[in-house]
């Protein structure tokens, strides 16, 4: 079985950087529902496409090692940083 982490992008170009340990086709994530929410009018919603690209995959890492990666990817494309993306965590210190 492989474990990914992935990329989420919303149709404002924000993103939220995840894992899956069990790389289901149909799971998108555990992003903040209110978060994203806030950024989209009613009729925004109404035609509501994201994107889900894989970043990494691994059928040998470990848990704890794919947890290291998805915060190291998390940092590298800053999506901790709320003007870019919809991760909460590590928090971003350029805020």
């Amino acid at each position: 079985m492989f474990k990914v982490i992935y990329k989420i992008t919303y149709p404002n170009g924000k993103i939220y950087i995840g894992k899956d340990l069990t790389d289901t086709l149909n799971y998108f994530g555990s992003a903040d529902s209110r978060l994203i929410e806030r950024d989209f009018t009613r009729q925004e919603r109404k035609d509501f496409i994201i994107r889900k690209e894989i970043l990494f995959e691994s059928d040998v890492l470990s848990d704890k090692e794919i947890n290291k990666i998805e915060v190291e990817m998390i940092l590298k494309y800053d999506s901790n940083n709320p003007s870019v993306g919809y991760n909460k965590w590590p928090k971003c210190k350029n805020i």
